[in-house]
């Protein structure tokens, strides 16, 4: 299913992604050493119940992981990149940490990521990694204009990663948002231009570029939920959820700026 939302929706949309936005920076600030990935999973069930929202995770039962998610937000840790499910842990100095949050607000969905360094350190391989992913994610934003296709952006961010000297796994991607949280199209993090589906104004989009250190293979974990690099290197994660508009690709889980 593809969705194409009118005005009153996409203000819809622009409340659910500014919420995303706030949670996620919250969490950042405190997420700090000594802090524990099911503390993390708490304040953001108590903020998405604050704001009157739904979580789009907690339920979430898809053929990829093994029952409902169960939790508020994804926490990946270090050789963790997607779908991490918070458990007993500690966070330390250094380690790299993504937080994967999709929230739902008056019916509509908006899908973000983060990944940060916690504490002093900053590993420079870890830097370079983190900065490959945002960098490829303004790229595909960049190509997101209507009348260009799903090809053009996924071909944004290919080269981007490509350069960076980064493998680049297909399996999962960016995909289409909007009263439900995963919608067609697919938008994979590397392709050829000229090829999809046409972007529309009023199409929402949630691009997603990640990357792990040396390998584009994954593993599960024994937890059926959180997926691995294969060969435990570090990895990357970076998320926006954009309406494509008759001006190019709104950001809508952009931070406001202190």
């Amino acid at each position: 299913m593809i969705e194409i939302l009118n005005t009153a929706e996409l203000a819809r949309a622009r409340e659910t992604g500014a919420l995303v936005a706030h949670i996620l920076q919250t969490l950042k600030s405190r997420s700090t050493v000594g802090t524990n990935l099911l503390d993390i999973d708490r304040w953001t069930q108590a903020m998405i119940t604050d704001a009157g929202a739904q979580s789009c995770y907690v339920d979430y039962a898809p053929s990829f992981g093994r029952g409902p998610f169960g939790h508020y937000i994804c926490t990946s840790v270090n050789d963790a990149v997607l779908h991490g499910l918070p458990y007993d842990y500690t966070l330390a100095d250094g380690d790299l940490l993504t937080l994967d949050l999709a929230v739902s607000l008056r019916g509509l969905a908006a899908d973000s990521a983060i990944s940060f360094i916690v504490g002093d350190s900053r590993p420079p391989e870890s830097v370079a990694m983190i900065n490959a992913t945002e960098g490829a994610l303004a790229a595909g934003i960049a190509a997101a204009v209507p009348g260009a296709r799903i090809g053009d952006i996924s071909h944004a961010i290919g080269s981007v990663l490509r350069e960076a000297g980064y493998p680049i796994n297909t399996e999962f991607g960016g995909h289409g948002i909007g009263s439900t949280m995963h919608q067609d199209p697919h938008v994979t993090n590397t392709g050829r231009p000229g090829r999809g589906y046409t972007l529309r104004p009023g199409l929402l989009l949630a691009l997603e570029p990640w990357v792990m250190v040396d390998t584009a293979e994954l593993i599960t974990d024994a937890d059926g939920w959180t997926l691995r690099s294969a060969t435990g290197c570090r990895t990357a994660h970076s998320e926006h959820t954009i309406a494509i508009t008759d001006d190019g690709a709104e950001i809508l889980t952009l931070p406001k700026q202190a």
